[in-house]
């Protein structure tokens, strides 16, 4: 046998190629703005919207409650709010404050346990 066999191999001195570099690609700002702030992708957010449409379309034509119904209701609620002038406004904080009373503490403390959980 040759001495050449027993030989280790030469060892390899050249450092390692760097990485390549990605893409120069930019995401596209208006895209991922517009993903932000549908919640995801626009076709996936249009058919869950048509999936959602149905059901709820279904479920309102079953109790027979047609659109322009709702519509006409709606401008008859804004209407008769405008009639009412401030009374309607004082008479709204009053509901907001009796139920911030109740919604604030019962909020507040659900966050410090949540807080003392999280530890």
């Amino acid at each position: 046998m040759s001495d050449s066999q027993f030989r280790t191999p030469p060892i390899d001195v050249t450092p390692p190629a760097p990485p390549s570099l990605p893409q120069s690609r930019t995401p596209d700002m208006a895209n991922s703005t517009v993903q932000r702030f549908l919640g995801g992708p626009p076709t996936a957010v249009f058919l869950r919207l048509l999936f959602v449409s149905l059901v709820v379309g279904a479920l309102l034509v079953w109790l027979d409650i047609r659109p322009i119904e709702i519509f006409n209701a709606l401008q008859r609620f804004v209407n008769r709010l405008w009639q009412m002038g401030w009374g309607a406004v004082r008479d709204v904080v009053q509901y907001v404050i009796a139920g911030a009373v109740i919604v604030v503490p019962v909020w507040l403390v659900m966050r410090l346990f949540n807080m003392r959980g999280a530890k």
